[in-house]
């Protein structure tokens, strides 16, 4: 009998266990990303700055035109960039507006 009580008790926790799994936020590599340029700060960028760099923490200078920062899918023309033509980010590289 206690076998049996063991083996439930066993079957209960491992049932709680994958439900609050289930129920946990989808992990970064689950969530779409997309690059955005022009909102990385200076050094904060996480690839591809321009001409002389090599990739990640290159940018030279805040909002840098040919710098991204990846962000979640959908956010980028909606951040702030004063470099960006538009003001906002942008998903292609661009020259800053002076």
């Amino acid at each position: 009998m206690a076998k049996t009580t063991t083996t439930a008790a066993a079957l209960a926790l491992a049932l709680g266990t994958a439900l609050s799994v289930a129920s946990l936020p989808a992990s970064a590599e689950e969530t779409k990303m997309e690059k955005c340029y022009g909102v990385a700060l200076k050094g904060q960028n996480d690839c591809k700055a321009g001409p002389g760099t090599t990739c990640a923490g290159t940018a030279k200078k805040d909002y840098q035109g040919n710098a991204f920062k990846a962000v979640p899918a959908g956010t980028c023309t909606q951040m702030e960039s004063p470099t960006s033509p538009t003001g906002y980010g942008q998903l292609e590289e661009f020259t800053e507006a002076m």
